[in-house]
């Protein structure tokens, strides 16, 4: 059964994680099993910490919802050993309509080669200019003549070689090469067969007939094989008792593995003109075979958007997914879908609000641990309920959780808000933790954003964050960055930033100043910063 990811924004916040995990778990306990909390990202400070305090471990981190060959319905033709025999790889090419390759492999089960109708064919057609055997094991001419060792020649031997030749009647014995390397095919004719065993050929088979007494008695170096075979199918199945590996294609196999990209096995099978390719596991162990025809339609992975719809901010493959819902509370963007799919976007101060909103319509009652880290996804989004995004269903819904969970919001809030400054935390680490890029009518910008109860102290290191800003600018090539530290005391963000100053002068009507300004009241990117840059621009 596929998993159907639910997953929140790149560099994942509180409310980011904890609605992935707070849907896939109502949705799993309404029936559908196949839900999956994941994560694009690192797990801030902060949220581990409210993990940690209710016993939860992170979600899945996923890179991207790219097709890979495991999202193909490849064939999984039956897998060869190298010593099975070419008649056996024949009549399973001939039973199985579907199956044009096999491929075979070695005694660790690893791939050696890929067989087709083609070799086999070139094999055989090589034998009439060549009726040549080498090193051909007993047991597999045995086994394709459907024969019987009548004598070994005194001294076991594993293997035969030599030239393959019919004695025919009416030639007489003078005109049969008795020769140490003759495979000797015949019928019904004592005499050739005595003459064989005295001459030393390497084999005798012996067709459709009874093999004289004296040959089990005879002292003869001579393999003595009987078969209800007649002459001409016999000389035709000895070629056909060859070990697959001797005919396999070796070379070029373009093998892909089930974690490979279904781009790059495509771009692979466009520059080669095998009919099919192996797909190999974990372990480089054959599990089937890829035809250019499995390439045109991906079984596409499903994914649950929650907290964003944006594709900027989304995993990474979007396009080549299928979003089964969105749950969010940001403005409508980019995201697009080839079907209807369900979509719930409310004006509220957190998405877990939504979420936990959801559990109440379905007669759901969160265990008091999930109502715990709802809780703190709410105070988290709303900074304590301070934020303009905040609204009274965000404020009900956390008393309300809070209750179930027996736990105080006041001291919940304390331990949030602690734990994203602290000063063994690198710049970098402060900076990206709660991070969004954003393109707003032909301008590149990021915001990066910390909440606190001590500015003073954040501010201290005011020129690593800004050198911090500036690498990540050059590499992004960003028109401005913006980084808010947000004081739920002061009620307010202190802003850096690189860029225009003086679109951030006009945009909040504030003093600039060595790339800083003071924002009053202004606490959150999205209600705030984000739709005063979008009028100052638009």
């Amino acid at each position: 059964m596929e998993p159907i990811y639910v997953t929140g924004h790149r560099n994942p916040d509180t409310d980011s994680i904890v609605s992935a995990m707070a849907y896939a778990q109502l949705r799993n306990a309404l029936g559908d099993r196949r839900y999956v909390a994941a994560r694009l990202g690192r797990i801030s400070d902060e949220t581990q910490l409210v993990l940690d305090r209710f016993g939860f471990e992170p979600p899945v981190l996923i890179h991207n919802l790219r097709n890979q060959v495991s999202d193909l319905d490849f064939d999984t033709p039956p897998v060869l050993n190298q010593a099975v025999t070419l008649d056996h790889a024949w009549r399973l090419l001939r039973h199985n309509e579907n199956t044009s390759v096999l491929p075979v492999v070695d005694d660790e089960g690893k791939l050696k080669g890929m067989l087709s109708a083609n070799e086999i064919a070139a094999c055989d057609m090589d034998s009439l200019t060549e009726p040549i055997i080498r090193d051909i094991p007993v047991f597999n001419l045995v086994s394709v003549l459907e024969g019987r060792i009548i004598t070994d020649g005194g001294t076991p031997t594993n293997s035969i070689s030599g030239r393959v030749c019919v004695a025919l009647p009416a030639n007489g014995e003078e005109a049969i090469p008795m020769a140490s390397d003759t495979i000797l095919v015949c019928g019904n004719q004592p005499d050739v067969i005595l003459a064989a065993m005295r001459a030393g050929v390497a084999c005798v088979i012996v067709c459709q007939s009874a093999v004289p007494e004296e040959a089990s008695q005879m002292s003869s170096d001579t393999i003595v094989i009987s078969t209800p075979q007649e002459p001409y199918r016999a000389v035709r199945m000895i070629f056909q008792s060859m070990p697959v590996s001797r005919v396999c294609r070796t070379a070029d196999l373009c093998p892909s593995h089930l974690t490979d990209y279904v781009d790059d096995a495509r771009e692979v099978a466009e520059t080669t003109r095998h009919r099919a390719f192996p797909v190999l596991d974990e372990n480089d162990r054959v599990v089937g075979t890829l035809g250019r025809i499995h390439l045109l339609r991906p079984r596409k992975k499903r994914v649950v958007l929650v907290d964003h719809n944006e594709v900027a901010q989304s995993v990474p493959g979007l396009d080549q997914a299928e979003i089964v819902a969105i749950i969010d509370h940001h403005r409508l963007a980019d995201v697009q879908t080839g079907n209807p799919i369900y979509m719930r976007n409310e004006p509220v101060g957190s998405t877990t609000t939504i979420v936990a909103g959801m559990y109440m319509e379905r007669g759901l009652m969160p265990s008091p641990a999930m109502a715990g880290i709802i809780t703190c996804a709410i105070l988290s989004d709303t900074l304590m309920f301070k934020s303009p995004t905040c609204t009274e269903r965000d404020i009900a819904m956390a008393n309300r959780m809070a209750a179930i969970a027996h736990v105080s919001i006041e001291e919940l809030g304390r331990m949030i808000f602690s734990a994203s400054t602290s000063d063994d935390k690198s710049p970098d680490d402060i900076l990206f933790q709660d991070y969004k890029e954003f393109m707003i009518t032909g301008h590149t910008l990021a915001v990066g954003q910390v909440v606190t109860l001590d500015s003073d102290r954040v501010l201290k290191r005011r020129d690593a964050f800004l050198e911090a800003m500036a690498r990540r600018m050059e590499e992004k090539h960003f028109d401005m960055m913006l980084f808010m530290i947000t004081d739920m005391l002061q009620v307010g963000s202190h802003l850096l930033f690189l860029g225009d100053p003086d679109v951030i002068a006009q945009a909040f009507n504030v003093q600039v100043k060595n790339h800083y300004a003071f924002l009053p009241k202004i606490l959150s990117r999205k209600k705030q910063v984000i739709p005063a840059l979008s009028v100052f621009w638009g």
